[in-house]
């Protein structure tokens, strides 16, 4: 890709300006980096967004910075929040990201003549000083503060909003401040916590810094998708469980797909999703688990699938072992990776033991039985 395609493909917004930031990159090898809050214990398909991204300057030459808001992810960002979030331990946050480096590594190249960097944002805010804070934070006002969203809205409910909700574009702005970045990356949704960034900057370095904001993959009714609560797709998932997550994508997103997920060429995408939409999202679908897993995990994903979703013939060949009870045994393999989501499911008869549907989270399992999980997880205790 060229400079042009980097800075227009997937992009909502480029502040100041794309044109500015265009002739920066044409003086010189600029620094950019996009933050991640460890606040689950994997990476996710929003998260790839910004990896591929990433990975398109450094490409280019640029110096890439993955950071992990093991400080920001224990505050919380309250970025289109309707009530405050429950706030992380320390050790919650560090166990949360211990794995993150090698599922970068998936995207970003951290070896090799111009390796990623990996940084942790509590390298610095833990040092700060209630001088330095007082300091910095001297150069935002409450007003702006509460002109966000989901404070009005919260105003509005009279519900509660935290000081360190407020705090939070502030630690992200010294993210920008400590790193002395020329650019930063992240979501149309973080827009407001980046140009706190740059407000920092250019008030106590005199140094410009660029927002580039990419776009959301979202569905009709504006939820993202492979995030939401049932559907979320983590870069720690099997390989046949990402792609079958993909396929169930709604059609209107497989276009913005390509755009966002991939480095295809997207001449032709659109015509293609609408002759055989099924078709174009087996190659989306491929693509991904391609560039995350290899080709060979892509081919067997896609047989799965098809074996599976489309002939209806399900393969139980994702090996597990026995632990206490059905609902601990199925805890890693739901969408939340958690034993509370399990619990759920099976309450709900979203789990069967050999073509039965159990309801006991206390269920034993035996050595041979097939579980299903939802529609997608088929697993066989080995």
């Amino acid at each position: 890709m060229d400079i042009e395609e980097v800075l227009t493909r997937g992009v909502s917004e480029i502040l100041p300006s794309k044109e500015n930031l265009k002739k920066t990159m044409d003086a010189g090898r600029i620094t950019l980096y996009q933050g991640f809050d460890a606040s689950m214990p994997s990476l996710h398909l929003g998260n790839l967004v910004g990896l591929i991204k990433l990975r398109q300057f450094q490409k280019l030459g640029h110096k890439v910075i993955f950071l992990v808001g093991d400080f920001t992810g224990m505050i919380g960002d309250p970025t289109d929040k309707a009530m405050s979030r429950k706030q992380l331990k320390r050790e919650e946050v560090t166990k949360n990201s211990e794995n993150w480096k090698e599922q970068a590594a998936r995207v970003l190249e951290f070896e090799g003549d111009n390796p990623a960097t990996i940084l942790y944002n509590s390298q610095w805010n833990d040092k700060i000083s209630f001088y330095d804070l007082v300091s910095i934070t001297s150069n935002f006002t409450v007003q702006q503060m509460l002109e966000r969203d989901m404070f009005q809205n919260r105003l509005k409910k009279n519900e509660p909003i935290y000081l360190s909700e407020f705090l939070y574009p502030v630690a992200q702005g010294i993210d920008s401040l400590q790193m002395g970045v020329d650019l930063e990356v992240g979501g149309t949704d973080q827009v407001f916590n980046m140009l706190a960034g740059r407000t920092l900057l250019k008030a106590m370095k005199g140094k410009e810094k660029y927002v580039l904001a990419t776009k959301l993959l979202v569905d009709k009714e504006g939820n993202k998708v492979g995030k939401t609560t049932g559907n979320a797709l983590f870069l720690d998932s099997s390989p046949e469980n990402f792609y079958a997550g993909i396929m169930s994508f709604p059609d209107e997103t497989i276009v913005p797909g390509f755009e966002l997920l991939t480095e295809l060429p997207m001449q032709d995408v659109s015509e293609s999703a609408s002759k055989d939409p099924m078709g174009t999202k087996k190659k989306l679908a491929f693509e991904i688990v391609k560039m995350l897993w290899g080709e060979e995990n892509a081919k067997t994903s896609q047989t799965v699938f098809e074996t599976t979703f489309q002939e209806k013939k399900p393969e139980y060949s994702q090996e597990i072992e026995i632990r206490d009870g059905l609902a601990q045994t199925i805890a890693p393999y739901n969408s939340m990776a958690s034993l509370s989501e399990a619990k759920r499911l099976i309450a709900a008869g979203a789990v069967e033991i050999n073509g039965k549907v159990v309801k006991d989270p206390n269920q034993k399992i035996s050595l041979g039985d097939e579980i299903k999980v939802g529609k997608k997880t088929f697993l066989k205790v080995k």
